[in-house]
């Protein structure tokens, strides 16, 4: 029986973060750049998608690029953004098949003009799609995200936009990048890694984190499937006690 067999189509995630790790090794192990890893990984981005799509989970955020990310070498960030130009430009039938709606979220505008200019045409081509939206973290961290909302909120409140007493956690979530969707129930890391890596530290506050040692060029459906799985298997408590969940 395949772990899609499994499923209690009720209980699905309606978020789950992905953390794509473990291209370059796979790469690597092959004789080949790591640019040929992140070529693969576009596969596995194909099929978790269609994946998700196809159950029905609503929410579906890939950790595409991090802020640190623009420290590695210089050919390999032009190789990633010119294969996000020609990836965006190849999926959005696919995406546009599959109703599937492209959302963005991090420090967008530091992304090469051509890049951003192809991203934002993406997301307004997709943006009546309605079965699952589909969000890339774009040159985006956890720590700027968090530092962003604090400023703005900061001006507000100086503006008299808002008081400090009006300051809740509702109201810091509504300054996120993240504000119209849903906190992720369960987050996926690929290629055996046990960090979050800066990724919607805020956001992550009672997920439930899955890990597994394949890597990403080979994560697929069934993979999704069985990280999916595990999740129901869990007793998700939110600070109470399992007397009391009962």
């Amino acid at each position: 029986m395949s772990f899609k067999e499994k499923l209690n189509l009720e209980k699905l995630p309606q978020h789950i973060a992905v953390i794509m790790d473990g291209n370059g090794r796979w790469a690597k192990e092959k004789g080949k750049l790591r640019v040929f890893g992140h070529k693969n990984g576009v596969l596995a981005v194909r099929d978790t998608v269609e994946g998700a799509a196809e159950l029905g989970v609503k929410n579906l955020t890939l950790y595409a690029f991090s802020t640190e990310n623009w420290n590695r070498p210089k050919l390999e960030v032009t190789a990633l953004m010119e294969l996000l130009v020609s990836t965006i430009n190849k999926e959005t039938k696919t995406l546009m098949d599959n109703d599937v709606r492209l959302n963005a979220i991090g420090d967008l505008k530091s992304l090469p003009s051509r890049c951003y200019k192809e991203l934002q045409e993406a997301i307004q081509k997709t943006a009546g799609n309605k079965r699952l939206t589909l969000t890339l973290a774009l040159s985006y961290s956890a720590r700027w995200e968090i530092t962003d909302a604090t400023k703005r909120i900061a001006v507000d409140v100086a503006n008299g936009l808002i008081k400090e007493q009006d300051i809740t956690e509702q109201l810091f979530s509504s300054y996120l990048s993240t504000h119209n969707l849903p906190d992720p129930e369960l987050m996926i890391r690929t290629s055996g890694e046990h960090r979050i890596s800066n990724y919607l530290l805020w956001q992550l506050a009672y997920a439930e984190l899955y890990f597994t040692p394949k890597l990403w060029p080979d994560f697929r459906r069934e993979d999704l499937y069985e990280a999916i799985y595990n999740y129901q298997q869990r007793e998700r408590r939110f600070g109470l006690t399992s007397e009391q969940i009962s």
